[in-house]
């Protein structure tokens, strides 16, 4: 018998299944150029001018914006940029009067405060999350970070560095862009994405693939919506090419709700079916004109609604720039709304850990400082820092995060140690920091390789600002930050346990009876924009749901026990969702509902009752107006 028949697998745990996970895709070259031009050579210029602290805070801002620096368009990025560093240039005005001014007791009371409020405005989405993450850093670093500058030049140099990545940004093209206004490559990508993920889900229909493509889908959609959906300082689009890639991403809508549909029903298509939103991906990619395109069979109520919606975008990608569009089919969230979330159960229970990590560590590390654990050279800083990183669920589980920052740390202190012996200074680290920078970008895939490159960088920012090397107490510091956030990760007293998970199912279920009361109801074939705005509602409140159990999944089972069942509720939240979709479809062909989607709807509204009961979620709750028109 063959020895791989005899040895039996090895099952690896989620938590560290998660820990050596890494994403994959093609090096962001873009990206990495910018972060070879942003924090390297304004420090060169810093220390050419004779100001080497002041390049240190501006590189700082820069290496920070660097890491908030993901693909997307260019006004996207200025919301994705520009909001944390506003946050990070506030935390470092605050930290750096509050620690001149106060004792280690109030410097505690003050950072612990500002971790309450950083970690409730966190669970408001991802900018949130990184203005907050900024915010605690930018405090942390202007208390403890010996700096000549006053606090309100400190806060002036952060955004400069972080403003300059983001100049690069907007002002650079895209290498290897398809010619045309290279300032809309990023919307151009994310609309042609759109149709390519219609087309898989198409080629998918009937097979095992097909709920992957339809979550894939989804996140093409969101990505769309958000590159489009960028801050503008007029409420129209202006341009002729920002109005047809709006023109071209509404007339991929019915298109994926014609798709999900026949997902729905199981029944694999021809291959000719997929070539209609292929064509039409590569004419948003080249600027051009789609030409004619392969009509579908017409004998289903789903099929003809994609031959219909395969019309309707050839007239749109004719018709040019076309007339400007008001929006991309989502609702702005009101200031009432995004407070709600942040003192919601997921905003108090983050906000009391993320406070309560970040008080004690900046407790233990003035204790450490005050009792001259660290010598002359006060850099107590980096453990409330690192502390700040570790408790970010964005990174990651908890018991992942830990291990990859205790890891990169180690990596990356242990190559600066080595470096910092053969490189000329100030010179050899300037060329360093340029080279982390670069890296960064590429880095962003594993949380250890980005804590090994950031360690480098910082390191050597610390050095040129005039302290000497302190790799070997950074690795002490990031352990004892690592054991901190453990403790408090798993304290149970801090709220509601999974009170994220349960705010974003809750979300999701009303986001859900929202989209299917409105089907269901009077006039949905008059209102088709506002079907589209529920439905994009829905599948995004749902994407943001799945994502977070994922993550809570791969937790200890410690933690991760008191969230079983709810992938359960999320899987039939997207069944009802997408057979919604399917009675739409077919409602707008026949003007009724057949028995077949009266009777799954049915179906699924009872297995959610008992997996919801069953995973104690009452509060997440979908009904069926029994007296709705048009049921068969």
């Amino acid at each position: 018998m063959p020895l791989a028949a005899r040895t039996p697998a090895v099952a690896v745990p989620p938590w560290l299944a998660h820990a050596l996970r890494a994403q994959r895709g093609p090096v962001p070259w873009s990206a990495v150029v910018r972060g070879g031009l942003a924090a390297g050579p304004l420090l060169l210029v810093a220390v050419l001018a004779g100001r080497p602290s002041a390049g240190v805070v501006a590189a700082l801002g820069a290496m920070l914006a660097g890491i908030n620096d993901r693909p997307g368009s260019r006004r996207t990025a200025v919301r994705r940029l520009g909001l944390p560093a506003l946050a990070g240039a506030c935390g470092l005005l605050v930290g750096s009067y509050t620690g001149e001014h106060v004792g280690p007791l109030a410097l505690t009371g003050v950072l612990t405060g500002l971790g309450l409020i950083a970690g409730a405005v966190s669970a408001v989405g991802p900018v949130a999350s990184g203005a907050g993450t900024q915010l605690l850093v930018g405090a942390a670093v202007g208390a403890g970070m010996p700096l000549p500058e006053p606090g309100w030049q400190r806060a002036l140099l952060f955004l400069a560095g972080a403003g300059w990545l983001l100049a690069l940004r907007l002002v650079l093209p895209t290498p290897g862009a398809p010619s045309g206004d290279y300032r809309f490559d990023g919307e151009r990508a994310a609309v042609a994405g759109v149709y390519d993920a219609v087309a898989a889900l198409l080629g998918a229909a009937g097979g095992p693939d097909a709920t992957t493509r339809r979550a894939a889908l989804t996140a093409a959609l969101d990505h769309a919506q958000d590159a489009l959906s960028g801050p503008r300082l007029r409420r129209y689009a202006v341009s002729g090419t920002e109005r047809r890639l709006h023109a071209q991403y509404v007339a991929a809508l019915p298109l994926a709700e014609a798709a999900t549909a026949l997902a729905w029903a199981e029944d694999p298509l021809p291959p000719r079916t997929v070539e209609g939103p292929r064509r039409l991906a590569a004419a948003v990619r080249g600027g051009r004109h789609p030409g004619p395109l392969p009509a579908p069979a017409r004998s289903a109520p789903a099929l003809r609604a994609l031959d219909d919606a395969l019309l309707h975008a050839a007239d749109a990608f004719d018709r040019g720039a076309g007339t400007p569009h008001r929006g991309t089919h989502t609702r702005r969230r009101t200031a009432g709304s995004v407070l709600r979330t942040a003192l919601g159960a997921g905003g108090r229970e983050y906000g009391l850990r993320v406070a309560l990590s970040f008080g004690a560590a900046a407790a233990v590390a003035q204790a450490l400082h005050h009792t001259r654990w660290y010598g002359l050279h006060a850099h107590w800083y980096w453990l409330p820092a690192t502390a700040v990183f570790l408790v970010k669920p964005d990174l990651g589980p908890l018991a992942s995060r830990v291990l990859c920052r205790a890891a990169g740390t180690v990596l990356g202190a242990v190559a600066f140690a080595g470096l910092a012996l053969l490189l000329p200074r100030p010179a050899g680290l300037v060329a360093l920091v340029a080279l982390c920078g670069a890296l960064i970008p590429v880095a962003t895939r594993h949380f250890a390789a980005q804590t090994a490159v950031v360690t480098v960088l910082v390191l050597a920012l610390v050095m040129v600002g005039g302290e000497p090397g302190a790799s070997w107490s950074r690795i002490g510091e990031t352990l004892l930050a690592c054991a901190i956030v453990l403790l408090v990760g798993h304290l149970p007293a801090l709220g509601h346990r999974g009170g994220t998970v349960r705010e974003r199912l809750t979300r999701a279920a009303q986001a859900t009876d929202a989209y299917l009361a409105h089907v269901l109801g009077d006039g949905t074939a008059d209102d088709r924009t506002g079907r589209w705005t529920l439905r994009r509602e829905a599948y995004r409140a749902l994407a943001e749901a799945r994502a977070a159990i994922d993550l809570a999944a791969a937790e200890l089972p410690a933690l991760a026990r008191h969230l079983e069942g709810t992938d359960g509720v999320a899987a039939t939240l997207e069944r009802l969702v997408d057979t919604t979709t399917a009675c739409a479809v077919h409602l707008d062909d026949t003007g009724r509902i057949a028995p077949r989607h009266t009777e799954r709807l049915r179906e699924l509204l009872d297995e959610l009752a008992e997996r919801r009961e069953r995973a104690g979620l009452s509060e997440v709750a979908v009904q069926l107006t029994p007296t709705s028109p048009g049921q068969g």
